[in-house]
């Protein structure tokens, strides 16, 4: 998404934001901070790779300092700039804003393709930028807590966490300066669905309300809904998963090779057995074959989640698409052309910065874990089923029925780590949409829902630097 027609990534960004500041009470001064990038570090570093040294380029990005620790992922890819680093820490800032997460934006990469150096070799460039982003003080707790992007997981993590611990001996906190890691490693049970989650829960809420679904011509909750997948990653599999697992109708599935398509509906865990036993999704039994994953997107569904790549969907495919309700799984699906010819379809776009929002708000629990110290549930599990059993008993004893071993079990549990993680990440999802919708609906509809995201997002951070008084 570097270049999205004559701008910048970033311009794209900043050009969104103006688009919905003028809904703000806010002065320029104030808008104009907001916008800025605060600080940018681009650095260069020397690692040896085989008998030679690479000088390796990277770059850490802090959009925001209105809320510290400033959060976001670190990517490798050939594909890292400075803009487009940029133009991600500044969605962060906008992301965690609408999430009501207390953290201000930031985003990392390395410029390297990982598929080409060996495990050790990758080690090597991961501490040696750790180390780099230590010296500058661009990595910490309270500073600036990095999260695993496209090119990296929990393995990077550990190498991260274990370098700056190393080179901040006895400081209590130091797994909080980054999140992401194996539950191992500090990391928080549901972290690895949180954003395949956040995606279902989110959109269970928008198809939730009977007003705006009945101008969609479509019926209120999952069930039945017909659903087109983009992308079976960590974040489209889930998604489907958990849309399947809700009785929705998953019709199509796109991936890099092709895709599949099947209007009476897919059994998402064959897709999956298949694809393990043949390494491709295409050639599934009943299913038809599609040429790409544009000829899938563009086929007959109530729901199309993008979950892959940034702008595939564009000026030059967004009339042929006929889903009715477009959310957004990846970063920048939708191109802002695409907005324009879809909106005046009428399509219903839920905007990614809310909506994959999922991943920083349980990473937002990871650190708040490593902040306390305990396990989630920990204090209070076995409490809680001890109450459950009280109750439930004494009820028993009252009506004199017996509830059976499946009921009791249920009414017994007491929550679990996960079960928390999964709780909070409902509630967020749930109250995070209303705030953006009732700003939208307070628009009269005039927006699109990006533009009332963005709205919400720019009220909150202005707000926030009001607050600090930081204008003299």
């Amino acid at each position: 998404m570097e270049n999205q027609g004559h701008y910048s990534f970033f311009q794209g960004v900043e050009r969104n934001f103006d688009k919905a500041a003028k809904y703000t009470r806010f002065e320029a001064g104030i808008l104009e901070q907001i916008k800025a990038c605060n600080s940018v570090y681009r650095m260069k570093f020397p690692v040896r790779i085989g008998d030679n040294i690479e000088v390796i380029e990277a770059y850490r990005v802090q959009h925001s300092h209105h809320k510290l620790p400033c959060k976001g992922g670190i990517r490798y890819s050939m594909d890292v700039n400075q803009d487009e680093v940029m133009a991600l820490a500044a969605l962060m800032t906008y992301k965690c804003a609408i999430v009501n997460v207390p953290f201000g934006g930031g985003k990392g990469g390395i410029k390297i393709d990982p598929k080409k150096y060996t495990t050790f070799e990758l080690e090597k460039i991961t501490r040696r930028y750790a180390s780099e982003l230590v010296k500058k003080n661009f990595i910490g707790p309270g500073i600036d807590v990095p999260a695993p992007d496209y090119g990296t997981g929990g393995r990077e993590m550990s190498w991260i966490v274990d370098t700056y611990a190393s080179l901040k001996p006895g400081e209590v906190d130091a797994l909080a300066c980054i999140t992401g890691k194996p539950v191992t490693q500090g990391g928080v049970r549901g972290r690895t669905e949180a954003t395949g989650l956040g995606i279902y829960y989110g959109i269970r809420e928008v198809v939730s309300i009977k007003e705006d679904m009945d101008k969609l011509g479509l019926t209120t909750g999952i069930a039945g809904k017909k659903v087109i997948v983009q992308g079976l990653g960590n974040v489209g599999y889930h998604a489907a998963k958990f849309f399947y697992d809700n009785g929705a109708i998953i019709v199509g599935l796109a991936e890099y090779e092709g895709g599949i398509y099947n209007a009476d509906g897919l059994d998402l865990y064959k897709v999956v057995e298949h694809r393990k036993s043949t390494g491709s999704i295409l050639n599934f039994a009943g299913a038809t074959n599609m040429t790409n994953s544009y000829a899938t997107m563009e086929q007959p569904c109530d729901i199309l989640i993008p979950a892959a790549l940034e702008n595939v969907i564009n000026e030059g495919n967004a009339d042929r698409i006929q889903a009715k309700i477009i959310g957004e799984g990846a970063n920048g699906p939708l191109t802002p052309e695409a907005d324009e010819i879809l909106g005046k379809k009428g399509v219903m776009i839920i905007p990614d910065m809310y909506l994959n929002a999922g991943g920083v708000t349980v990473s937002y629990f990871e650190w708040l874990k490593n902040l306390s110290h305990v396990r989630f549930g920990r204090m209070d599990k076995r409490f809680s089923e001890n109450q459950n059993t009280s109750i439930l008993n004494a009820v028993e004893n009252l009506t004199g029925k017996k509830a059976s071993d499946t009921e009791r079990k249920q009414i017994q549990h007491g929550p679990e780590e996960a079960d928390l993680v999964y709780s909070g990440l409902e509630d967020t999802m749930i109250g995070s949409y209303h705030e953006i919708r009732d700003e939208w609906v307070k628009l009269d509809r005039k927006v699109d829902m990006r533009t009332a995201a963005f709205v919400v997002a720019i009220n909150k951070v202005g707000v926030s630097y009001e607050e600090l008084g930081i204008f003299p």
